[in-house]
């Protein structure tokens, strides 16, 4: 699994910057505002931490080694008695005229992390209090955020934490084939009205019930061959959704996990959903009619069917009732209800011991 990596400035950022300049920095050490919070969340958010820092004339006579060290020593067991370690601490000590490729702006001293294909380029970021620090972060091709509360385009260790943590969780994917072109857009923390363009009028409104239901924004476009029949126009969906689904979760940290039930008149279904990450589907019941609306009900089991396989979800469904409109329509959403209360998030933990799901 690609790492996420936090590389963050020392003074200024986690230590406050000294006024005077002066380098014997222990009895005025003080901690960034927000800082242990903020580490401490991203922390569980599974992010290491590297310090990355121009220190100009370390170990020469105005800056000597011993000097620094003793700030240093105290700054570590601060964090570390908060649980924060770092997993590298990686000082320039040459001065701005020396053009020095380890001095930040340039990246001579992180460049082991940019081999290997290893680092998580899009949730790796970098956090300073300069202007230097965010062409750093350009540099790497990462995310740079400017540690300075309350000026216009920076911001607080907090912000930073929730902007990292919290980030919308997005996604959008094309499946084309000889079949169907579908295109798919969702957004697991923005509730608008869905958009759905298939061609079959009761699956485009079942669909708006996935959407609507589940709390999340949901944009599906369908050119499919139709004059075939309606089985790749609702498969291709089926199998695009449950892709986009599954990307926009990312790695789940503090999603719910499970979801649950949903009468519909005389009709109720029962559904029970783990975003496990191993496929899996079982569906009891026996639709009253072979058709709905143009929708095939035999294609129903098969849509979250395809749906589980492509969403890494465990999925059961059994329904019962007279009428096969409103048995369809509470499967939809009954798995609707289960998807948002899945996919909610209540913290920063991984809901799983095994590491991953």
């Amino acid at each position: 699994m690609n790492r996420k990596i936090l590389f963050v400035d020392r003074d200024g950022t986690l230590i406050e910057e000294p006024s005077d300049g002066q380098v014997d920095r222990l009895e005025k050490l003080s901690l960034a505002p927000g800082v242990i919070p903020a580490l401490l969340r991203l922390r569980k958010a599974g992010y290491e931490f590297v310090v990355v820092s121009n220190q100009d004339g370390l170990g020469g006579p105005k800056f000597p080694i011993e000097d620094f060290e003793r700030t240093d020593t105290a700054m570590r067991r601060i964090f570390t008695s908060q649980g924060i370690e770092f997993a590298e601490l990686l000082f320039c000590p040459h001065e701005p005229d020396e053009n020095c490729d380890c001095r930040k702006p340039a990246v001579g001293l992180v460049r082991h992390y940019l081999a290997g294909n290893t680092l998580d380029r899009e949730a790796s970021a970098v956090v300073g209090d300069r202007k230097s620090d965010l062409e750093f972060a350009a540099n790497l091709g990462l995310t740079g955020f400017r540690l300075a509360p309350g000026e216009p385009g920076a911001h607080s260790w907090e912000e930073i934490a929730h902007l990292l943590v919290d980030r919308p969780r997005r996604a959008q994917l094309r499946r084309h084939t000889r079949e169907t072109d579908v295109a798919v857009e969702v957004d697991l923390d923005l509730r608008c009205d869905p958009a759905v363009n298939t061609g079959i009028g009761f699956f485009d409104h079942m669909l708006e019930q996935l959407g609507k239901h589940g709390g999340f924004a949901l944009t599906v476009s369908c050119r499919g061959d139709l004059e075939v029949d309606e089985h790749h126009t609702v498969e291709d969906v089926a199998l695009t959704v449950g892709q986009a689904l599954r990307a926009a979760l990312g790695e789940k940290r503090g999603i719910r996990r499970y979801g649950f039930l949903l009468p519909m008149d005389e009709a109720a279904a029962e559904v029970a959903l783990d975003l496990s990450g191993r496929p899996h589907f079982v569906f009891t019941g026996h639709f009253p009619r072979a058709e709905v609306g143009g929708l095939p009900t035999e294609l129903v089991p098969h849509f979250f069917r395809s749906l589980a396989d492509t969403l890494g979800a465990s999925l059961q469904i059994s329904v019962r009732g007279d009428n096969a409109h409103h048995m369809v329509e509470a499967c939809f959403k009954g798995v609707a209800r289960s998807l948002r209360e899945a996919v909610s998030r209540e913290g920063d933990e991984l809901p799983t011991t095994k590491g991953q799901l």
